[in-house]
């Protein structure tokens, strides 16, 4: 399951295996051209080819994954080491380069990651309703104070006042759309099922007004 070839000092392909004829899909027509035709434009475009064979030929060894592309024009993801060959004085007269296919192996870690943010993110969730369940509760009981508070006033208000009585109405008002707002703090946090109504938009304006 590796692909194993030889390249020359310039990087063009000498031979290569069987391996590598399964996993790329060239016969003996690679032989001679330069190893970029392996890499994706946008590494060519960069120089990465190049950028490889200099590292391999400087430190004796060269690694990494990356994308890579079969005759087909397929791509895989590919974990690849080059090795520079040297003769016995020590000159490098090429590179040998092994390519094996571990995409199934980075969706895997996708996959893994991606369950990893999904838990994150679950658990930011949790935390954020918990909070939002024991608020909204206290405040909820807060608003049940002042909407009585408000109904007794509004009772024993002597002697009659129309101005007050408007602004006690307005102030009742503002108290329930409070207590709406726990409601659905509540139903986001899974401790009350929200229980949506048809709304007369102009009605809930002119009231608003």
């Amino acid at each position: 399951d590796h692909a194993i070839f030889m390249l020359d000092p310039e990087g063009r392909v000498a031979n290569w295996n069987l391996g590598a004829r399964r996993l790329i899909g060239y016969g003996d027509e690679i032989i001679g051209t330069h190893y970029a035709i392996l890499h994706t434009e946008e590494d060519r475009e960069s120089g990465v080819p190049d950028a490889v064979l200099h590292d391999a030929e400087r430190e004796g060894k060269s690694a990494g994954e990356g994308w890579r592309v079969r005759k087909d024009g397929s791509r895989f993801w590919a974990e690849a080491t080059i090795r520079v060959v040297q003769n016995e004085r020590g000159e490098a007269i090429g590179f040998a380069k092994i390519v094996r296919d571990v995409t199934e192996r980075r969706r895997a870690q996708e996959a893994l990651e991606r369950t990893r943010d999904a838990l994150v993110i679950s658990q930011k969730m949790e935390t954020v309703g918990q909070l939002t369940g024991g608020v909204a509760h206290d405040f909820n009981n807060i608003l049940a104070v002042i909407l009585g508070s408000l109904e007794l006033a509004k009772k024993r208000l002597q002697p009659e006042d129309p101005r007050i009585h408007r602004l006690l109405d307005n102030a009742i008002q503002g108290a329930l759309r409070g207590a709406s707002l726990t409601q659905r703090m509540l139903a986001f946090a899974r401790k009350q099922d929200l229980k949506p109504v048809v709304v007369d938009v102009p009605e809930l304006v002119r009231g608003m007004a």
